[in-house]
């Protein structure tokens, strides 16, 4: 690949991911996350509810059921409540891990419910959120073409279902592993265990830079998934730092202690806490 083509490819990843980031369901106008237990969960801006909401909710929104069907929502009566744009009395909110995951509104705010080992928990949004506007420039170290490296899978027998800790205490993360990769920087030989994610590798690794330069739980990388020889293509100037290096209401998978890797990976998304922490709560 050309240098400047390659350039300008890394420069396009750089715009799209802050685009997602400020998106209606990036991670920046997150605003709570709230676990859910058995029974009724009152929901709205009054002080009596289970989850309360910000002053610009109605003071009652409605209840959450957990059921077997998952997390069905009865609106008030006197609460505009939609699904894409549609007013809804009752409806199971879909969580984020089936097929069509269902999204709720109550004027600018916005929630969805998440599955994470087996717990459900509401996600709530603010989609005026100032941080949307506040938000500091991403920083990067220089693009390097030489971590851009060829990575070979190496298959188990069978793939694992790993148990992988998160940033959230008590809550683990389980996916599935087809096998490690192995690479090669400056002619020595590293290994990741790679996660599938759909058509693709999911990566959570560390280096020498985390908790200096990016952040201490580890980056993300994604490559696509191995041609027929194994091989893809593993670039770490597309590494970028967790959600949860943004607020407190994402669930992040920390880098597992084979995926720590024992040099500096300079390339790819830094973190610096003082400017791209968006503050805990409402506005």
């Amino acid at each position: 690949m050309e240098p400047d083509a390659y350039e300008q490819e890394i420069l396009q990843w750089r715009m799209e991911r802050l685009a997602n980031l400020k998106s209606p369901f990036g991670y920046l106008n997150l605003v709570g996350l709230y676990w859910l237990g058995n029974g009724t969960t009152l929901i709205g801006a009054a002080k009596d509810n289970d989850i309360i909401f910000p002053d610009n909710a109605a003071p009652y929104v409605g209840e959450l059921q957990v059921s077997a069907d998952g997390v069905v929502l009865a609106a008030h009566p006197d609460a505009d409540v939609r699904h894409e744009g549609t007013p809804v009395n009752s409806i199971v909110i879909s969580d984020d891990t089936t097929t069509n995951p269902v999204a709720l509104t109550h004027g600018s705010l916005g929630w969805t419910i998440i599955k994470r080992d087996g717990r459900f928990a509401l996600r709530l949004r603010d989609f005026e959120h100032p941080a949307l506007e506040d938000f500091a420039p991403l920083a990067y170290y220089p693009i390097d073409p030489a971590l851009r490296v060829t990575a070979t899978l190496q298959p188990f027998a069978e793939p694992k279902i790993l148990n992988v800790k998160t940033t959230i205490e008590g809550l683990g993360y389980r996916p599935e592993s087809p096998g490690t990769v192995t690479f090669e920087i400056d002619g020595a030989t590293h290994e990741l265990e790679a996660y599938s994610s759909g058509d693709r590798l999911f990566f959570v690794f560390a280096d020498q830079t985390s908790g200096r330069e990016t952040y201490p739980a580890g980056r993300f990388v994604y490559a696509s998934w191995p041609d027929e020889e194994g091989e893809t293509i593993l670039d770490f100037n597309k590494s970028y730092n967790p959600p949860c290096a943004f607020n407190a209401f994402a669930t992040c998978p920390v880098a597992s202690p084979r995926n720590r890797l024992k040099i500096r990976i300079e390339v790819g998304e830094v973190y610096d806490p003082e400017t791209h922490s968006v503050p805990d709560g409402f506005h």
